[in-house]
């Protein structure tokens, strides 16, 4: 059989092909205008995309190759598919990824079911280090966040968390704690913002005064440090967050493949 031909947008409206090597699959041209798609908003959290087949006219290419494109993007969990109903964009709403970024885990085998509480939410100058991770510019202002996670009113969780001011205006501590949901549902729901990867730095740390306090341990208790980067669309880095967690009764879990 010939080769597939380049994808066509279907009208004036269609969005244009992206820019990128000539030798870059055909099903990666389609992954990456359906990533357009999602980072303009075309398709917000929890709404259905248009059918594999809707697609493959759209962008004039085979089902196959569009089929090829969305299995990549459910399988970085950007979409999510659900047997006999369709593809739909992910949410941190979901329970199985709300927590996808917690790797924390009780000996018991429980993941989920942690109590929050803030601290406290300030506008202020970041650090040198911060504003470089974010990509922020002299001067720009950061939002710090502070809070603990815990469950049966015992904190295994100390976080803080540096976001850019700019996309996240109007965040305060009290709007955080009045939100049911996990506070990244309320990021990409009410700020537009979706977290969709991170990199993590992870050693072993002793207990300061401060964080012995708020963890209810003893100074120089042993601690895991856990730095995560967190990214939206384009590679962006929105959130910088330095956990302290106490693995007394909890183990940090990853899977390797």
């Amino acid at each position: 059989m010939p080769p597939e031909p380049p994808p066509m947008p279907a009208d004036a409206d269609s969005p244009a092909l992206p820019v990128g090597p000539a030798f870059s699959p055909l099903y990666q041209q389609i992954k990456a205008l359906l990533v357009k798609s999602l980072q303009d908003g075309e398709w917000k959290p929890g709404e259905a995309i248009p059918s594999e087949l809707e697609l493959a006219a759209r962008f004039r290419v085979s089902q196959g190759t569009v089929r090829k494109a969305i299995d990549e993007l459910a399988t970085e969990n950007l979409l999510v598919r659900r047997q006999g109903k369709g593809t739909f964009v992910a949410t941190h709403a979901e329970e199985k990824i709300q927590y996808r970024f917690l790797r924390l885990t009780s000996d018991d085998g429980e993941a989920t079911g942690w109590e929050r509480h803030f601290l406290d939410c300030r506008r202020m100058r970041a650090p040198a280090e911060v504003s470089r991770a974010l990509g922020l510019k002299a001067g720009e202002p950061a939002l710090l966040l502070r809070r603990t996670l815990g469950r049966e009113g015992v904190p295994v969780v100390l976080d803080e968390i540096w976001l850019p001011a700019g996309p996240f205006k109007g965040l305060t501590a009290e709007r955080l704690a009045q939100y049911a949901g996990p506070m990244y549902g309320l990021f990409e729901t009410e700020f537009g913002v979706r977290m969709i990867r991170a990199e993590e730095k992870i050693r072993a740390v002793a207990a300061d005064a401060v964080s012995a306090g708020l963890l209810q341990v003893a100074p120089g208790y042993p601690l895991l440090s856990v730095e995560r980067l967190s990214r939206t669309y384009g590679d962006q880095a929105v959130e910088l967050r330095r956990g302290l967690y106490n693995t007394a009764s909890h183990y940090y879990r990853n899977e390797l493949s």
